[in-house]
């Protein structure tokens, strides 16, 4: 009997202590994006207390599309494509054939190869414009969220102030006001962008200011800017980074609305999915070559709908919340 009373307690004991290394790593847990799913008490324990998330097919399939119109739009100019600017190529509003597999515009040019052409300036403009967002804004808005008071107000009023101006109107002014070239319309499709990159950014910062590590690293003297780089920016980069191809699905399609208005890059060389929608938007090629504006419109459509996806699918897999702001 005395044995067996002795023996009791250790199963208790392992079971103290696994509790107490499991609230010692949640509480000293950084990254806490990924939390996993746990299944009913009375089910099966151990590793298979998780789900596994999983990205699923569908993901992979707009990667494939992405990935196809990346290498597309860079090598574009070694790949065997017609001349996209080349005038008679064929007849005039010719259907699509084998010659020209998405048809030919008004003026004989060979539709599939100016669409191909055309991923390289429109993904162009939306990379860089969610780049300098994430640049500009998220510097900003880490820096309001850490430091807090009077320069926290000025950023948000830089941040309100931005997004109370009309966007199309700010456009106008900085493509009118400067050359419509490529650098000048990603720019101003960046500045757009600043507004809603800061205010996640600061509110991710918000969140992970107060917390144990950073708390830590001011008792040990660690001096503000290796702490905004060395604590919170690897915690804040990953809810931004999940929400970057949603930002370039947007910036992608406010390029097309330039279009719309002739604001986008100009020259005949300078080719966009935007400006060959605008070229089909005819009254005699929406009835007799609907296939000028159709064929861009498809490829766009897919382009923004694979970058849609994979944003949100990214976001869900990191579980990143929507903050408030």
């Amino acid at each position: 009997m005395n044995g067996e009373d002795q023996a009791t307690p250790k199963p208790r004991a392992s079971r103290d202590q696994r509790a107490s290394r499991q609230r010692l790593l949640w509480r000293f847990r950084i990254l806490r994006l990924v939390r996993p799913t746990r299944v009913p008490d009375d089910g099966p324990t151990g590793d298979e207390d998780t789900v596994r998330r999983r990205l699923g097919p569908a993901f992979w399939l707009a990667v494939v599309w992405l990935s196809i119109m990346a290498f597309v739009a860079v090598f574009a100019p070694l790949l065997p494509i017609a001349d996209p600017t080349k005038v008679a190529y064929s007849g005039p509003r010719e259907s699509p054939s084998f010659d020209a597999w998405f048809g030919t515009d008004a003026l004989g040019r060979d539709v599939f190869a100016r669409t191909m052409y055309g991923a390289r300036i429109s993904l162009a403009v939306g990379g860089f414009a969610i780049v300098f967002g994430m640049a500009v804004g998220g510097a900003l808005g880490i820096v309001a969220g850490y430091f807090r008071g009077r320069l926290d107000q000025a950023v948000g009023f830089l941040f309100f102030v931005l997004l109370s101006f009309p966007a199309l109107v700010l456009a106008i002014l900085i493509t009118a006001t400067l050359e419509r070239s490529l650098l000048v319309v990603s720019l101003t499709i960046g500045i757009l962008s600043v507004a809603p990159v800061g205010l996640l950014a600061r509110a991710s910062t918000l969140v992970y200011a107060e917390r144990e590590f950073v708390a830590a690293a001011r008792v040990l003297g660690a001096r503000h800017g290796r702490i905004i780089v060395r604590e919170l920016l690897p915690n804040v980069v990953i809810p931004m980074g999940a929400l970057t191809l949603l930002g370039m699905a947007i910036a992608v399609v406010a390029e097309g609305s330039l279009a719309f208005l002739g604001l986008s890059v100009a020259g005949d060389d300078a080719i966009s999915w935007g400006k060959m929608i605008v070229d089909g938007a005819g009254l005699r090629d929406l009835q007799n070559a609907t296939h000028v504006a159709m064929f861009p419109v498809v490829v766009m459509f897919v382009t923004v709908l694979s970058l849609n996806f994979a944003g949100d699918r990214i976001r869900q897999y990191f579980d990143v919340k929507e903050l408030a702001f």
